[in-house]
């Protein structure tokens, strides 16, 4: 099969030599890695590399021995799940182009103060969104990334809007960027922006800073990367729909949260010799699946590092998994993350700032 570019594999992320490799085992029953490296014209290094980039995509198997086998999974199924995943992935990036070539043709032209006014200054940014959130009566919809902003400007007579309180009855809906769980500081911006109300989801890979109030006004900073140099306030009725069909893609696959208790739960219990997978263990396992790393967990969950990878080794040993894609997969497949840590409705409070 011709596996250059444009080929059969070109669409599944795998390299040349990896479908090859993969061709060479779905018509051999078992091959240890000399027998393949021979038969696809590579050293045993790189056919080994490819070997275990396979067994993390579940694409082929490790049959145990000395040395060990190497066995390719149905098809049908194993290239199945894959492709899943991609048409997934492309399906949401083609969303995120349509919504954000909405936002560039919008900002491109020139400003109709009625539908996009640009705050250039920090302390005008801070008294928009204090007086927007205090004026919202029925939602506000929340998506933060880093950097945030973890200061008042300078000289600014506003309180910081993360002190300002939504009216009774306001739901309040954040989702925050899993990767952006790196220090101390987003942690708390995200405990404070949650802990006294509102739904708290996580995601990773979000793509714009955003605040929706009413889904009738929202507020994003002009630089993603400056948040603090200046805001747009949008009100034009077709970015405004925009914004809420892609927030409510991005809450509907990120994972519920409640950072209110971040207590210890017990160690992970076995009835009649099945694993079960306690609070703890799910609550890790769902953060792991938004692709957060060990130390972020830790942070989150207020744990030590040694527990989060303590629990992730005993669900892989249940599981009978060997790669963290597998023991996402295949605690997904066995139910351990239903029911998962879900905030739920909670008392109005604060909107934390993005």
């Amino acid at each position: 099969m011709d596996v250059s570019s444009g080929g059969p594999w070109a669409g599944t992320g795998l390299d040349p030599l990896g479908g090859r490799v993969l061709e060479y085992l779905v018509g051999h029953p078992a091959a240890d890695t000399r027998a393949v490296a021979a038969a696809v014209g590579a050293s045993d290094e790189e056919t080994d590399r490819v070997l275990r980039t396979l067994e993390d995509e579940l694409l082929v198997i490790r049959i145990a021995g000395r040395p060990p086998r190497w066995k390719a999974g149905p098809p049908r199924s194993s290239l199945g799940f894959l492709l899943a995943r991609k048409r997934s992935e492309l399906a949401q990036t083609e969303l995120y182009m349509e919504q954000l070539d909405e936002i560039y043709r919008a900002v491109s032209r020139p400003h109709d103060p009625h539908l996009v006014e640009v705050l250039e200054h920090g302390e005008e940014v801070s008294a928009r969104y204090a007086y927007l959130l205090k004026g919202s009566r029925h939602e506000v919809l929340h998506l933060a990334k880093p950097p945030y902003v973890t200061e008042p400007a300078e000289g600014s007579a506003h309180r910081d809007p993360a002190e300002t309180a939504v009216h009774e009855g306001v739901r309040l809906r954040s989702v925050y960027d899993s990767e952006g769980f790196t220090d101390e500081v987003s942690l708390e911006t995200a405990i404070r922006g949650t802990a006294g109300g509102g739904e708290f989801r996580l995601s990773s890979g979000l793509p714009v800073k955003l605040v929706l109030f009413d889904r009738t006004t929202a507020l994003l900073p002009l630089h993603s990367d400056r948040p603090s140099a200046g805001s747009l306030v949008v009100h034009s009725p077709a970015l405004i729909e925009a914004f809420a069909a892609l927030f409510e893609s991005i809450w509907e696959r990120a994972v519920p949260m409640s950072l209110e208790s971040r207590q210890d739960w017990p160690v992970p219990r076995r009835a009649h010799g099945t694993a079960v997978a306690d609070e703890r263990t799910r609550e890790i396992l769902h953060l792991m699946a938004t692709g957060m790393k060990d130390d972020a967990i830790a942070r989150v969950l207020g744990v030590s590092r040694r527990t989060v990878q303590k629990h992730v080794s005993e669900a892989g040993s249940a599981l009978g998994a060997r790669t963290r894609f597998q023991i996402a997969l295949l605690a997904a497949e066995r139910g351990w993350l239903d029911g998962g840590p879900a905030s739920g409705e909670r008392p109005r409070g604060p909107a934390g700032r993005s």
